[in-house]
């Protein structure tokens, strides 16, 4: 997801008073809409009165509220006590669980990421598997809330959980120990002389820590760096601000992304300021379907720009933002309020970002036979608006490309355990320009090794 801090607006009272009936138009819709708040009033007290158990006055008004919400996209909800303190520690970068991000899927819970370095990944667990026993009770038709409470937990309890896996004869049974996850969203390595960069969520620390993962691995190779590779993998998103401090990193200018409300004229743009911390050296950005929202903003500012090539898979297609208004100290509401575009206009809503260069991932054994969920795939969201936008929607995947199926065998013999990375490394190092030849000096004079 992508969030943003609240905010309001307000029109100018002169220009209702411009519009020719308007206050007629306004008695009529007011008339309607008090007839429905009567309609929703007549089936509280009548449920309130003759249910046949007693339900509190509380119960009756959140679920009235929710009711509401999720009557408009799968990224809107009301926020009580337990889910705003909730969304602020995972944004903060420290929970206690299990390190899923999750969704519900026709009243079952669908694994949207495993967060790096966490239990969920390290027992396994993959993005689209079906979540549907929790210590052995079935989950199934129950609220995505209900199953997010019984995952979480104090740190060293355990938990067992029951998930299906498309491609596997039978449910599988993974037993986690929730512990307390702190959530690094950035970590760098280099392999060679190409940097390695892995963002894994877009929390309030990921800005500053792509800036210093750049500035080590410069301080690392020294001039001798060929390029970065950029993994947003299983990126769920996260907070817009952060998405723009990253493309920012590898920018010098431009438009990064903007952001459309409602009205044809609310937009909001936001830019790189000057100067490329990476020195125009050569990126290639990862992404699969597991790449969402703030993601998505990063690959496609960075593809619209010519900065980098992206490689991978065809990215989660979430291009909305979610504006989060509090409504006292302990609840909030979270709406979504906005979709954004690439740079060149581009909706990534429903759509995703498309890789330069489609790329399986060959050291999944069952790539083949798991269908990948995506944005498109939820009920209630949100329609594309560009003409003919849904003509896109077909897979492009490139699994089945025997071109990459034939190497799968050579690749695990060759020891290969993570294709997509591989094969980013290997075209950096195509890209990189050549090294400079060696200086030589004789008699006191410099001249080039060459001829």
């Amino acid at each position: 997801m992508s969030l943003k801090h609240s905010w309001k607006i307000a029109l100018p009272v002169a220009a209702l008073i411009l519009v020719p009936g308007y206050a007629a138009v306004q008695a009529a819709a007011e008339s309607d809409t008090y007839k429905e708040f009567d309609a929703l009033m007549d089936v509280f007290e009548r449920v309130r009165a003759t249910y046949v158990d007693k339900v509190d006055d509380k119960t009756l008004i959140r679920g009235a509220i929710n009711g509401m919400l999720a009557s408009l996209d799968p990224h809107s909800s009301y926020l009580d006590g337990r889910d705003y303190a909730n969304l602020k520690q995972t944004t903060d970068g420290e929970y206690t669980g299990l390190g899923l991000t999750v969704t519900s899927d026709d009243g079952a819970v669908k694994v949207v990421a495993p967060t790096d370095d966490t239990p969920a990944a390290r027992a396994g667990i993959k993005a689209g598997d079906y979540i549907t026993h929790l210590d052995d009770v079935l989950i199934y038709g129950g609220t995505l809330n209900e199953a997010v409470d019984k995952m979480r937990g104090p740190a060293g309890t355990k938990i067992k959980l029951t998930v299906v896996r498309q491609g596997e004869p039978k449910p599988l049974e993974f037993t986690l120990t929730r512990e307390v996850v702190v959530i690094k969203p950035v970590k760098w390595e280099t392999r060679g002389q190409v940097g390695l960069i892995r963002i894994s969520t877009f929390n309030s620390r990921t800005g500053d820590a792509t800036r210093a993962a750049v500035e080590g691995i410069k301080a690392k190779l020294g001039s001798n760096v060929a390029g970065y590779v950029v993994d947003l993998r299983s990126n769920p998103g996260g907070l817009l601000d952060e998405a723009i401090k990253v493309s920012d990193v590898f920018l010098d200018s431009g438009e990064v992304v903007s952001e459309r409300r409602r009205a044809k004229n609310d937009v909001d743009h936001y830019y790189a300021k000057p100067g490329d911390l990476t020195d125009g050296k050569p990126v290639v950005v990862l992404v699969d379907e597991g790449s969402a929202s703030a993601a998505e903003i990063v690959a496609g500012a960075l593809q619209d720009h010519r900065r980098a090539l992206v490689l991978g898979q065809r990215s989660f297609g979430k291009g909305s933002v979610q504006t989060v208004f509090p409504l006292s100290a302990e609840t909030a509401l979270r709406l979504t309020t906005a979709r954004y575009f690439t740079p060149s206009g581009r909706s990534v809503q429903e759509n995703g970002i498309d890789p330069d260069i489609p790329v399986p991932q060959l050291s999944d054994p069952r790539m083949t036979e798991r269908k990948p969920l995506r944005e498109a795939d939820l009920k209630k969201h949100l329609i594309n608006e560009i003409k003919d936008a849904t003509d896109k929607l077909v897979e492009q995947d490139s699994v089945a490309d025997p071109r990459f199926l034939a190497k799968a065998d050579e690749l695990k013999a060759k020891g290969v355990l993570d294709y997509q990375q591989d094969y980013a490394i290997r075209l950096i190092n195509r890209l990189a320009p050549p090294a400079a030849p060696p200086v030589q000096v004789a008699g006191g004079a410099a001249r080039t090794g060459t001829r």
